[in-house]
């Protein structure tokens, strides 16, 4: 069972072997519920250093994303990590669920400006009496029950960022304000990854920035996701996925072919370790596995 606030990621990361941890989002329906916690049994074998739990667009998940993380951190010997955003909420109202997630056992939250709900590159409004910046809402949970946070990070810069600069300033104020690792988006060049911790670190901030895999199972779905957050599918990555499109296995494979061969380059580039968007299924991840030659530990 998970109890008290422990290691901070940073630490956890620091004393030894790489990171792999994994995200998941609410279910809709009770379908979606047994395939969530068939993922989360499945993956669970693998110890990762934590998992994670999404929140909907405009907040829309939230008591489902209190309670799936409570039940993880109650009956599992995972470290379960609670999305947090400013979208929909008040102050008081986030006060609230910090103080919920702290009841639940739950100590460590990833803390987002968060998507309204027509989308990221929608025109952000602020919630009346709310927050504005992530980097508020990280002051808070850094200083309510003391969480432990982390935050997104964005390889190609956020889609409404005025230059790659300007996005690292924001990821480095967050890590001033209490942020203490941080996730980067879905990307796929390794370029992109290096080239954004290079910019944190010559700022002087050395948190863990873990990167964020997901595999092309559907290059049609990921190109319109990658439109949205601002990641990009390079010619090549398209090229390869394209000279399968008549056999959707041969398709599948070449996208855990190019996720692995990702991941080997990031690790082998001194990346702290792999966070999996696993859509709540545990199949492709442990296909990736596979390939690196990653076992469960016995």
């Amino acid at each position: 069972m998970t109890t008290g606030r422990g290691q901070s990621l940073a630490e956890r990361i620091a004393a030894g072997d790489r990171s792999f941890s994994f995200e998941f989002f609410p279910p809709k329906d009770e379908a979606g519920e047994a395939q969530l916690w068939d993922a989360i049994r499945a993956l669970e074998s693998y110890r990762p250093t934590f998992v994670s739990v999404t929140y909907g667009a405009g907040g829309a998940t939230r008591d489902k994303t209190v309670g799936i993380t409570g039940r993880i951190a109650r009956e599992t010997s995972l470290l379960p990590v609670a999305h947090l955003t400013c979208v929909g909420h008040t102050q008081d109202e986030l006060v609230g669920i910090l103080d919920t997630y702290a009841s639940e056992g739950v100590h460590h939250v990833m803390v987002l400006r968060g998507d309204p709900a027509e989308g990221p590159r929608a025109e952000w409004t602020p919630t009346e009496g709310g927050f504005t910046h992530a980097i508020e809402l990280v002051d808070l949970a850094h200083r309510r029950g003391d969480f432990r946070v982390g935050v997104a990070a964005f390889p190609e810069g956020h889609p409404t960022a005025e230059s790659l600069d300007h996005d690292a300033d924001v990821l480095v104020a967050k890590a001033r304000a209490g942020a203490e690792f941080a996730v980067t988006q879905m990307f796929f060049r390794a370029s992109d990854y290096f080239g954004l911790v290079e910019r944190i670190r010559a700022r002087g901030v050395d948190i863990p920035i873990l990167p964020g895999i997901m595999p092309i199972l559907n290059l049609a779905a990921i190109r319109r996701q990658g439109e949205l957050i601002g990641t990009s599918v390079p010619d090549e990555i398209v090229a390869r996925i394209e000279a399968k499109s008549d056999d959707p296995a041969a398709v599948r494979a070449e996208g855990i072919a190019l996720a692995a061969e990702l991941c080997e380059e990031l690790l082998a580039g001194g990346a702290p370790g792999l966070h999996f968007y696993t859509l709540n299924r545990s199949k492709a991840t442990l296909e990736i596995f596979e390939q690196l030659k990653i076992s469960a530990p016995v």
